[in-house]
């Protein structure tokens, strides 16, 4: 096949030429795949902002929906094997990773991820990363080490995606505060459930039993519906009628812990993406659905609408927020997210044991604030999809010290479907990834999550 080349394009200095090869097949989705892991690990963007409709991928090229797919797919289990990865290339590069090399150890992680962890052909991983270094000034002189190196790894594939360590792929301060918190066992364990592809969960307006027959799912214990289908979801039954939303096992939880009945007045703070609103309005609740971006509240008006629910949408600071008094008030704090790196992996590498100071002071103020907003007998949930006790449980213990007229209101084995052993000594909830066993990788597991309720006296 014959490729017409464009002419020399010219980077640098004057006497700086290198041909910028044309795009063929394939290659635009791992350049992008390559880019996006580099800004997660600078820490420019996350994955989902990198890869959102209005994100910085859509400014930069024009991809496809399967290519976009594509690069996202390669971008995550990137991240996901990101310690392994970087293991097999450190085995094979004599002299380490080349310096001042622009993109070019993105490159072969993102080349080394397709060959070790997913179903693209040897050669077109090779070959894709080879053209990728050369369209570059600062990584064009490695292209033959490029080759060279994933080639290696094809060769040593087995040997090299095969370790015993469940920490490999995970920081070592994270690795280290899973080990003082949950124990040595318990830590692997979570190491290694964050190895593996995330489930696919839903939540269902109403007959749980009948979707799941039609999605060909499974039926929680919580309630929720795990589907085995890598169809895209908007192309499942169900979705344009907005008779389900996707949302993890254990993040639907918190809301139904409110107990929502019907014509109560709720306001869930930080409400985007809003599948916790929904499920609140779901339930018949006057929902006040609070949050800073006003971008973000367009998105869960959207996905109500197709839902046939309602909630009054408020732009608005969770710290700050005087809306008057609520029979319930949920707040989802932001936090850390370390729960949720199986299905975020980049959390994993763009988070750092200094954001957590910074972190909990935010939650701290939203606890104090929610207090306030909750009426006489009211209710109050908290939830973070966090591992650290730091932003669960150490939360709560402190709130409930500062304002004495707030109580516990434990939470009870069986409620929600939750299991004894998910919940704490002073009846609180801690999913853990690697509870919900299956024998099948795909349906084992959920999020990482903490929730605490509460009720005001009087």
């Amino acid at each position: 096949m014959n490729v017409r080349k464009p002419p020399p394009r010219r980077f640098g200095g004057k006497d700086s030429r290198v041909e910028a090869p044309e795009i063929v097949p394939g290659l635009a989705a791992r350049l992008v795949a390559a880019s996006a892991v580099a800004d997660v690990m600078s820490g420019a963007n996350a994955l989902d902002d990198r890869f959102a409709p209005e994100g910085s991928l859509s400014k930069a090229v024009d991809l496809d929906a399967r290519d976009k797919a594509l690069a996202r797919s390669i971008a995550t289990v990137s991240l996901r094997r990101l310690g392994t990865i970087r293991a097999a290339l450190n085995k094979l590069l004599e002299n380490g990773m080349p310096k001042k090399a622009g993109g070019l150890e993105w490159i072969l992680v993102t080349g080394a991820a397709q060959i070790m962890f997913l179903d693209v052909p040897d050669h077109a991983a090779v070959d894709l990363a080879v053209r990728a270094v050369r369209r570059d000034p600062k990584t064009a002189a490695f292209a033959a080490l490029v080759n060279a190196v994933l080639r290696n790894v094809a060769r040593q594939v087995e040997d090299l995606r095969a370790s015993e360590d469940p920490f490999a792929d995970s920081p070592p301060w994270l690795a280290a505060r899973w080990r003082k918190t949950y124990g040595d066992d318990a830590a692997r364990a979570i190491a290694s459930a964050h190895q593996l592809e995330p489930t696919l969960d839903i939540t269902v307006r109403d007959d749980p039993a009948g979707w799941a027959e039609k999605l060909g799912g499974t039926v929680l214990p919580t309630g929720s519906i795990r589907i085995a289908s890598h169809a895209p979801v908007t192309e499942l039954p169900g979705f344009d009628e907005g008779q389900w939303w996707v949302q993890d096992a254990a993040a639907a939880i918190p809301a139904r812990l409110i107990q929502a009945k019907p014509g109560e007045r709720i306001v869930d703070l930080c409400a985007a993406p809003g599948g916790k609103a929904a499920q609140l309005a779901a339930a018949g609740a006057q929902v006040v659905a609070l949050d800073r971006s006003a971008e973000r509240l367009k998105r869960l008006s959207a996905n109500l609408a197709r839902l046939g629910l309602d909630a009054e949408m408020q732009v608005g600071d969770a710290t700050t927020y005087s809306g008057g008094t609520f029979d319930a008030v949920l707040l989802d704090a932001p936090c850390s997210s370390t729960g949720t790196i199986r299905r975020h992996p980049d959390v994993a590498w763009s988070k750092k044991t200094t954001d957590l100071a910074a972190l909990t002071a935010i939650q701290s103020k939203m606890l104090d604030r929610a207090a306030r907003l909750v009426a006489p007998g009211g209710r109050l949930v908290y939830c973070v999809c966090s591992l650290e006790p730091d932003e669960g449980e150490n939360q709560i213990a402190a709130l409930v010290r500062r304002n004495p007229d707030l109580e516990r209101w434990p939470i009870e084995a069986g409620e929600a479907g939750i299991a004894a052993e998910w919940l704490t000594p002073a009846g609180e909830l801690r999913t853990l990834p690697s509870f919900l066993p299956n024998a099948d990788p795909r349906s084992a597991g959920l999020d990482g999550f903490f929730a605490a309720r509460l009720k005001r006296r009087g």
